[in-house]
């Protein structure tokens, strides 16, 4: 059940945040592609993301670990590549898109919390 409601709200976060950035495109604003879309970056954060960062750590050491945030706008990028209806219009916009979403994700995820904390009293 967990599992599901963080899909949930990481599929609004998506809404949310391709609505707010205009280089972010969500065909028809519509929850099934956002939801794909939720999905495939569920996966490839948890096993194509952890590849990635074995592969460069001399690079993100060098760089004081920015190189995550490269890393980031290329899952998203190629989440954009993979899922048809979603569109990002450039790797700008894709990093941008990944900070904006880890914030999005971040409050309603708090808000989730502070629902079930007030329902457990």
């Amino acid at each position: 059940m967990k599992f599901i409601i963080q899909i949930i709200i990481s599929t609004l976060a998506v809404l949310i945040t391709s609505y707010l950035l205009p280089g972010v495109h969500i065909a028809n604003n519509s929850f099934l592609t956002a939801l794909v879309v939720a999905v495939v970056l569920s996966f490839m954060n948890n096993v194509i993301k952890p590849i990635m960062i074995i592969l460069t750590i001399p690079v993100t050491i060098f760089s004081l670990g920015l190189f995550l945030l490269v890393i980031n706008a290329l899952i998203i990028l190629f989440t954009a590549k993979l899922v048809e209806g979603f569109r990002v219009d450039s790797f700008w916009w894709a990093l941008l898109f990944s900070l904006i979403l880890s914030l999005v994700t971040s409050i309603l995820q708090r808000v989730q919390n502070n629902d079930n904390n007030r329902n457990n009293i």
